[in-house]
Order: structure tokens, then C-alpha cells, then sequence
């Protein structure tokens, strides 16, 4: 008996061995997986064009070069696409992070009696949408929001689903806390302010994120309502107009040698991998100062019964 309990904790502790070191190696490979099409990317965009058509590049760029970089960087007018996508991206986070917020808490107070009712309302804008056609009569017509700036801020300032997360995490914190600070006399606006909204940091951080990156990523609403207005394009559409430009004069340069010397170190491949670059790098920058929260809010906004 002694021998097969020693046989039995030999066998124990070899697993307890194997599964951290199995562990690492598949979370290696995982993100070398993940990584892999992001380096790739990079190499590409700092590769010369013409042998980027070859293809086969890997991690990094058979035939270096910048040109692809100081084709888009030269554009004075990225610099101001850059400035309208960043200033938008900024109002439409707090903005959205204030309203939303705000009616979160609201509809969370089980004393407030049509709480119920507002949020079936809401809830059901997320199921039943009128379509492009009718929400760009509203802005453009009804509303007179094209050839603006305020179109880009206006729709976006408040968020149905991100209402539900920021108020189903406000429903899990203690209510003694609320009843605590009536007791010595604080209103509802006093309340949110100094006991629910530093309490909410983890479900606004993530709440930010997902606003901040599908602001800065729009493109269709600057071809809906800006498209005719260039101070108001925004680094999105640039980039995409960059892109469909290069890719005309990749085909017209087929039909002559002379055009073909123009485009040789620029190519759509590379234009298309810049662009990338470009439009991801704010993104990167600003995500690990959220990291620590996105996980926790996630884990307790979740939609919850």
C-alpha cells in the first residue's frame, strides 16, 4: 500500500511539473501566433515596394525603406485629418462616459419607478433599427448636421449597450453605501459623483476603450456627411482615399515604363500596410494605460440577472 501512495504522489508531482512548463510553451506559441501578422505588417510597410510584390517577407523587411511612410507623412493634410480624428475621439469618450454614466445611475435606483420601462425602451433600439437610409435623413436633413463638426459628436454621445454595462456594474456595488450618504444628507448628484462614479473606474475604463477605438476607426460617417467638406476629414478617410489614389496610380503606371519608375518604391501593398501602422499606433499607446481595468470590468459589468 505504501508503494502504490508513493507511486501515486511520484505521479502527482510530475503532473504539477508538466502543466506549467506545458502551459508556457502553448501560451508562447499562442502569442507568437497573435504577434506573427502584426510584425509581418510592420516589415512590409517599411519594405521597398516593387519587392514587396514578390512576397514571402517574414519579420522583417527584405529591402528596407521608409518611402511608403513619407508618401502618406508628407501630405499636409494627414496632419489635420489626424488632429479632426484625435479631438473627436476625445470629446465623443467623455461625452458618451458623462451621459452614459449618468443615466446608468439613474435607472439602477430601485426607488426610481419608471426605471423599468426606460430601459425596455432602450433595450429595444439595440433590436430594431430604421436603417441607413432614415438615420441619414435625421442627421442631414432633420437635424442639418452635414458639412460639421458636431455630426461626428453629436450621434455618438450616448451608448444603449454601454448604458446596460455601466449600470448593471453600479447594481453590484454595496448598497449600504448609497443609503450611508443619505443618512448624512447627500443628494443623488452628490452620490454619483463622489461615491459611484470613483467606484466605477474599472467599467468606465473599459467602457472608454471600446468608444475611443470605434471612434478613431470611423470612416463611413465622414463619407456620409464630410465627404465634401476636406477640413473635416478624418485620418481614417484619408488614409483610405491615400489608398484607393495609390492603387489607381499602381494600375495606370502598368501601361508605361516612365510611370512605372514613379511608383517602384511605393506600391498598394505597402501604402496599405503604413496605413496600418499609422492608424493602430495611438491605439497601442493608450491601451496599456487601460489594461489594468479592462479586465476587471469586463469581468464584473457583465450582464447580470
Amino acid at each position: 500500500m505504501a508503494n502504490i501512495g508513493s507511486a501515486k504522489k511520484t505521479g502527482r508531482v510530475r503532473h504539477d511539473r508538466a502543466f506549467p512548463i506545458f502551459n508556457t510553451l502553448f501560451l508562447i506559441l499562442l502569442m507568437f501566433i497573435t504577434l506573427y501578422p502584426v510584425i509581418n505588417t510592420v516589415a512590409y510597410s517599411f519594405n521597398e515596394g516593387t519587392d514587396a510584390l514578390r512576397g514571402n517577407i517574414g519579420l522583417f523587411p527584405r529591402v528596407f525603406s521608409t518611402e511608403s511612410y513619407k508618401s502618406i507623412l508628407s501630405d499636409s493634410a494627414v496632419y489635420q485629418a489626424a488632429w479632426i480624428s484625435a479631438s473627436k475621439t476625445v470629446l465623443i469618450t467623455l461625452l458618451n462616459l458623462f451621459w452614459t454614466s449618468m443615466l446608468a445611475y439613474a435607472l439602477s435606483r430601485k426607488e426610481y419607478v419608471l426605471r423599468k420601462p426606460i430601459t425596455l425602451l432602450m433595450v429595444l433600439t439595440m433590436y430594431v433599427n430604421a436603417g441607413l437610409i432614415p438615420n441619414y435623413l435625421l442627421i442631414s436633413r432633420t437635424l442639418h448636421l452635414s458639412n460639421s463638426y458636431l455630426v461626428y459628436i453629436i450621434p455618438t454621445m450616448f451608448s444603449c449597450f454601454n448604458m446596460i454595462v455601466i449600470r448593471t456594474y453600479i447594481m453590484g456595488l454595496p448598497e449600504a453605501l448609497v443609503e450611508s450618504a443619505r443618512i448624512d444628507g447627500a443628494g443623488d448628484i452628490r452620490i454619483f459623483w463622489q461615491i459611484i462614479f470613483p467606484l466605477c473606474k474599472p467599467v468606465l475604463a473599459t467602457v472608454a476603450l471600446f468608444v475611443a477605438v470605434g471612434s478613431w476607426n470611423s470612416w463611413f460617417d465622414t463619407y456620409l456627411y464630410n465627404g465634401g467638406k476636406k477640413e473635416l476629414y478624418t485620418l481614417q478617410y484619408l488614409l483610405k482615399m491615400k489608398l484607393a489614389t495609390t492603387q489607381a496610380s499602381a494600375n495606370a503606371a502598368k501601361a508605361t515604363a516612365d510611370a512605372m519608375k514613379s511608383v517602384n518604391l511605393t506600391t498598394p501593398v505597402t501604402i496599405r500596410c503604413a496605413i496600418t501602422v499609422i492608424a493602430t499606433v495611438p491605439i497601442l499607446v493608450v491601451y496599456p494605460f487601460l489594461q489594468k481595468y479592462f479586465v476587471t470590468g469586463i469581468a464584473l459589468g457583465s450582464v447580470k440577472e
